[in-house]
């Protein structure tokens, strides 16, 4: 080698040096996929996203119909399908039915629920929320078969620690859920075969916590409980972001 090679050999062996030491964290799945629940939309999420995306991971957000689970799935497997790599599959509210059909996609390497919903094969969301009564009832059915809260009554059921003024426009812009998906069972549930998280909203008034911690322990996922209501994915960003990252950590 002459001496104008050394240099060169020099800045390789570098260049080699930072890749092996940055390699472990490069190998986490870096692909998170978030699905939102019933009454709301994809852009609640944004706290999460903003987290996520700063922090290096490559995030979409699936806005399904909610007019059937067959169709919400749907859904979710055509953002599934666009992923460059392996996924951190995510689920808030009825969202958590979606993921767990959805979530059998060979993609999908863990799973995380957030105050969402766990069934087991052959259950629905109504047969899951009818079997432990949530702390209000105030999810009603319309004559042309949604479902939807009471304006009114939307902050203190999904959102109380939100903004006043955040919560209501959230009630006012609900997305109603089709009775329908709510009564449909699931084909698979796909955390009898992958990791699982979840994570129990303390304060939750819409699914009843201790549903939640039912759920979480028969599937046998690892749990977090953070103190805060429905949409604790909206007040509490940063602890469910972190939930999601330890997901995508040890799926390497």
């Amino acid at each position: 080698m002459s001496i104008v090679d050394k240099p060169a050999f020099g800045l390789t062996a570098a260049l080699l040096s930072f890749v092996a030491l940055t390699a472990p964290a490069l190998a986490a799945t870096r692909n998170i996929v978030l699905v939102h629940g019933a009454l709301v939309d994809g852009s609640g999420w944004r706290g999460v996203y903003d987290i996520l995306t700063r922090d290096g991971y490559k995030v979409s957000i699936v806005q399904q119909p909610l007019t059937s689970l067959d169709w919400d799935v749907a859904a979710t497997k055509s953002v599934l399908d666009r992923q460059d790599g392996d996924v951190v599959l995510v689920g808030h509210s009825y969202g958590g039915t979606i993921v767990t059909q959805a979530g059998d996609d060979p993609k999908v390497k863990a799973l995380v629920y957030v105050a969402a919903l766990q069934p087991e094969k052959g259950e629905s969301t109504a047969q899951l929320l009818q079997s432990m009564a949530s702390p209000t009832n105030d999810i009603k059915p319309t004559k042309d078969g949604f479902l939807r809260i009471d304006p009114a009554k939307f902050a203190a059921d999904f959102g109380a620690e939100l903004p006043k003024d955040q919560a209501e426009f959230m009630a006012w812009s609900q997305m109603p859920v089709a009775v329908a998906a709510t009564e449909a069972k699931v084909k698979v549930a796909a955390w009898h075969d992958k990791p699982s998280y979840a994570i129990v909203a303390t304060d939750d008034m819409t699914i009843n916590p201790e549903l939640e911690r039912w759920m979480y322990k028969r599937a046998g996922s690892k749990v977090t409980e953070v103190a805060g209501s429905h949409a604790i994915y909206i007040s509490q960003a940063a602890a469910v972001a972190k939930v999601i990252e330890d997901a995508a950590e040890a799926a390497k």
